[in-house]
């Protein structure tokens, strides 16, 4: 399959080209399409997006040598989406995977299809893939039928080919059909798609188209765009949140060769003809600022954090638990603590932008192009239909980093010196300003009969919004904001897998958002999904304890959705589950100890269905905590690659591990301080398990849904109960750390707090 980049120096950066010249450039060639609108003159998501994208052009084109172009609003983010979004299209053709150009996230060029985000792209970025391309098969089907003087009936469409079915030697390949001309042809409201049991290509492990390039280091990523006459930029953060500029010494890097100062309000940036002068210049730069008054205070995050004002949203309910509790036989009260927790992606932000009078065109990692058009024409001050924004793969991304906030850094500074120029953040920018996963707090509460059952479930979570992404606001960015632009966003995503799947007959889900926040807060990889189900789960295995029950049998007493049951089972068979009381073999006079934990979700109550084995072993007099083996069952329906999604759960058990083990940013009133790999540590190869199994449960009959985040949730509440099992020390606040543990094993809580 070819490489998607999107770049074309050899032309002019700020054209807005037809598809001919845009795919002339990439070696294509196919003429111009009718197209329903201009991509990028949206400055928000229509409700009915798709429906702007009823003609077969907006999404594919066969080329003069047969080969078919793809045009998808879905990004690549490091999943490997581009090759499930080519093998459902190949399927609808029968045609090979290798001879498919995937074009992503260009909006000059390709359909909203909203963000790339919450495990998604499969259910409903695949979709209308699909069925382009069974009305690209009936349409090919129809030429070829005509040109070979059959019905249409009476041919086969296989290979890029159209054959007589009964004469295979009368044929006519794609070229030849369609080669250079447009389909000019509306998807019917219901086009004829494969059945299941006739597919060949959805379903079979086909190895990543992208993982070659990468493997060999000849993959650009958007670190890798050069254009002619590039700059290079770099942003000089204020001292502390909140901090005012007063004034830039200019003369204090006067001896560093060709380099610009740029000041816009609040916003300090420097270009510079060489990335090395740039950052030079950053570093050396003086700049006074009017420090907030109590930049270097500490703060009592989940203290605080139950002062600030606050907004109840109502998430499920059942029954009448205010009547319910006090009738219990015993009521179990716990809180869970949580950090704020950053991306970490290994590679720094970077965009590259080009701004020339009134027009823009900015290259960069985002997640949604569209939503970014209006942050930037906003900040810069050009009409949002002037602006294209073309996405190009970054590093990954684990949700909202600082992928946008880059872009909008690179317009400022291009806009400021007429030149197309590069922002590459640095480390210190990365960990201390992107936006981070929120703190929060859970209380839960369960009243249960005289015999452990439960009865009646409640359940509040404190918590500031799990999204502030652009979606076309200057303020939702930082450059945005140090330009005297306010924050635009609606308090949402706190409430994913707050409720249970678990059926008791009453129960109180409830989040009480909170618009205040030491720290900027955004959407982090399951977003309030994993916090929740460490919560849930957590609070689960010490009911099962005081119930005297297996963690597992427990589970599945309230269970009634056979998926939820399947993955349980199967985690526990694979896992050759010890079936007992958690913590009933504890040896109070070893040092290293053993144990196991096992957690559940389904993700946002209505995807994916995971659960999770953990087993850990432990020295005692460290406090240090290893994961040895984590297993998983997982069922997401129909599996579309099934290597793919063992990829995917795999590296999200391990990504899981490390937010449970490692990571918790550290700040002050002024900023983050845990600004390097030292002070915000992750997981490293030492640290990965020695076993690591996932079992796929392919559900023929069930949509596809999304893998990427929903195998994540599980996974702290599963060690966090094994370490249970191998201490009887529970601990109600992750990260894990040696010293967290330490403390736990010399003042062991009670197993819930009855009340």
């Amino acid at each position: 399959m070819k490489n998607n980049r999107q770049t074309d120096a050899a032309t002019d950066v700020l054209d807005r080209p037809s598809r001919r010249g845009f795919l002339q450039a990439g070696g294509a060639i196919v003429v111009s399409f009718a197209f329903p609108m201009l991509a990028s003159a949206q400055t928000s998501t229509p409700k009915n997006k798709l429906a702007l994208y009823t003609g077969l052009d907006s999404w594919l084109a066969i080329g003069e040598n047969g080969d078919v172009t793809v045009y998808c609003g879905k990004v690549e983010l490091g999943t490997g989406v581009t090759t499930s979004l080519s093998q459902a299209v190949a399927e609808e053709l029968t045609f090979p995977v290798s001879r498919i150009t995937m074009i992503m996230g260009d909006t000059a060029i390709c359909p909203d299809q909203g963000t790339t985000t919450g495990s998604k792209t499969t259910a409903l970025g695949s979709p209308p893939l699909r069925q382009a391309a069974a009305e690209a098969r009936a349409m090919l089907a129809e030429l070829g039928a005509a040109r070979l003087g059959v019905t249409p009936a009476e041919v086969t469409v296989h290979d890029g080919l159209v054959f007589v079915s009964a004469a295979p030697q009368k044929r006519l390949n794609f070229a030849e059909l369609m080669g250079g001309k447009r389909f000019n042809r509306k998807i019917s409201a219901h086009p004829k798609l494969k059945a299941i049991a006739d597919y060949t290509i959805v379903g079979q492990p086909v190895p990543r188209v992208d993982l070659p390039a990468k493997a060999t280091a000849s993959f650009e990523y958007v670190q890798n765009i050069r254009l002619p006459g590039m700059l290079h930029g770099r942003v000089v953060r204020p001292a502390a949140i909140g901090a005012k500029l007063v004034r830039v010494d200019e003369d204090s890097i006067k001896k560093l060769p060709g380099v610009r100062v740029v000041t816009r309000g609040d916003f300090v940036g420097v270009v510079a003809p060489r990335e090395e002068i740039a950052i030079a210049a950053a570093r050396q730069l003086k700049v006074e600022w009017k420090m907030p008054a109590n930049a270097g205070e500490s703060v009592d995050t989940h203290k605080e954090l139950r002062t600030y004002p606050s907004k109840i949203e109502n998430v499920a309910a059942a029954g009448n638990v205010d009547t319910a509790l006090p009738k219990a036989a015993k009521v179990f009260k716990a809180t869970y603590l949580t950090p704020f927790q950053m991306h970490g992606s290994i590679g720094p932000s970077c965009s590259v932008a080009d701004v020339r009078g009134d027009s823009a065109r900015v290259w960069c990692g985002t997640q949604h192009g569209f939503g970014l058009i209006g942050a930037v024409a906003g900040t810069i001050g050009i009409p949002a239909d002037k602006v294209r924004v073309s996405w190009t793969e970054a590093s990954g991304c684990y949700g909202h980093n600082g992928a946008d906030d880059s872009a909008v850094d690179a317009a400022l500074l291009s806009q400021a010196v007429g030149k197309p120029v590069r922002v590459q953040w640095m480390r210190q920018d990365e960990h201390g300003w992107e936006p981070k996963g929120p703190a929060m707090a859970i209380d839960i509460a369960a009243g249960v009969d005289a015999s452990g059952n439960i009865q009646s479930w409640d359940f509040i979570n404190i918590t500031a919004s799990h999204s502030s992404r652009p979606r076309g606001h200057s303020g939702n960015t930082l450059g945005g904001v140090f330009t005297g632009h306010a924050p635009d966003f609606e308090m949402s995503n706190g409430g994913r897998n707050a409720d249970i799947t678990y059926v008791v007959p009453d129960k109180r889900i409830r989040i009480r958002y909170h618009n205040s926040s030491p720290l900027r807060a955004s959407a982090l990889r399951g977003l309030s999904g994993y916090p929740h189900t460490f919560a849930n789960e957590t609070f689960m295995d010490e009911l099962a304890t005081n119930a005297h029950a297996d963690p597992v049998a427990f589970r599945l007493r309230y269970l009634k959705d056979e998926r939820a049951r399947a993955v349980i089972t199967t985690v526990a068979k694979t896992a050759q589950w010890d079936a007992r009381p958690s913590a009933g073999k504890i040896d109070s006079s070893a040092n290293l100890v053993r144990g196991r934990g096992i957690a559940f979700c389904q993700y946002e109550n209505e995807n994916a269905y995971a659960a999770v084995v953990a087993h850990v072993e432990i020295d005692r007099s460290t406090g240090k905590t290893r994961v040895t083996h984590m297993y998983a069952a997982f069922d997401c329906g129909l599996v579309v690659n099934p290597d793919g999604a063992r990829n995917q759960v795999e590296g999200c058990l391990v990504q899981g591990m490390s937010r449970a083990l490692f990571e918790e940013v550290s700040f002050n009133r002024g900023g983050v301080t845990s600004t390097d790999w030292s002070s915000y540590p992750i997981a490293r190869f030492e640290d990965i398990p020695e076993v690591v199994q996932v079992e796929l449960i392919n559900r023929l009959d069930k949509p596809s849904v999304g893998a990427g985040e929903a195998s994540t949730c599980p996974v702290a509440a599963a060690i966090g109960n094994a370490i249970f099992d191998a201490t009887g020390a529970r601990l109600r606040q992750y990260p894990f750390s040696p010293d967290r543990l330490k403390t736990a094993l010399n003042n062991k809580p009670s197993n819930g707090d009855s009340a």
